[in-house]
């Protein structure tokens, strides 16, 4: 399995981060991909190994972070971006829940985050909340046919996800998605399974039945199988299928 949405290296798995990991390799998780919230993300990814999980780094600024960006973000986003070692840009995106002061400068980050994945040729990870015609209107003002990407924690209505999938975009499927009330796993049935990647986004959001403890890694099993049971299919054909998604999308070997 890759965990597509991980922020493994915040201070929340300082104390016990060797034992997460290893409990996310038992659990069958090869790769965990990390979004950065800041530039600063950077250097906290650099410290983490393990020798049975390969991580992967992305570049960005979090929409709730953008205030008081450097006016050079674009030549900073393209200077980190073109690193080998970056696999994707973000996460960017909208957030109306938290940081409803800043939203004008969060529409521009966003929209050159989408330049320099575009240039880059790299997927761009997008946040979410409370902001979904928004987000879908600026990616469909930067789709050039090149534009390729997440909406990372997806809980729209059928309508927003059918327009995401239109939109080049992959929908990233958490822990949400077995909550009992929360409607997502009705919509994510309808969708289709070969656009779906798996994500954790530990810390935040684990799955039942970890439902309000700190999310980590090795709960994405909870995860996958939620979609086994949504499209009738066994725990390794989603896996099998997930994290070929999640290979081809990113071009990981």
């Amino acid at each position: 399995m890759i965990d597509t949405h991980s922020h493994i290296y915040l201070p929340q798995f300082r104390k016990d981060l060797s034992e997460v990991l290893d409990r996310a390799a038992d659990a069958g998780v090869t790769d965990i991909l990390m979004p950065a919230i800041d530039f600063g993300s950077l250097k906290q990814m650099d410290a983490l190994s393990h020798p049975s999980i390969r991580f992967h780094k992305m570049a960005g600024i979090h929409p709730c972070d953008v205030e008081g960006h450097p006016e050079n973000l674009v030549d900073k986003l393209l200077e980190l971006g073109s690193s080998a070692d970056i696999i994707a840009i973000g996460e960017t995106g909208l957030d109306y829940y938290w940081s409803k002061e800043h939203i004008t400068a969060q529409k521009e980050s966003l929209r050159r985050h989408c330049e320099v994945a575009k240039e880059l040729d790299k997927p761009v990870i997008l946040h979410n909340r409370d902001s979904t015609d928004n987000l879908l209107d600026i990616i469909e003002e930067q789709q050039d046919g090149s534009l390729r990407g997440i909406w990372h924690c997806f809980n729209g209505t059928p309508e927003q996800g059918q327009r995401a999938l239109e939109l080049g975009l992959h929908l990233g499927i958490g822990g949400v998605v077995t909550f009992k009330n929360a409607g997502v796993d009705q919509v994510v049935a309808e969708m289709p399974l070969d656009r779906l990647v798996l994500e954790t986004d530990a810390p935040y959001l684990a799955p039942v039945p970890k439902r309000g403890k700190r999310n980590e890694p090795s709960f994405m099993k909870y995860t996958a199988q939620k979609l086994s049971e949504l499209f009738g299919i066994s725990l390794e054909e989603t896996d099998r299928i997930t994290t070929e998604n999640a290979r081809r999308l990113f071009r990981l070997s």
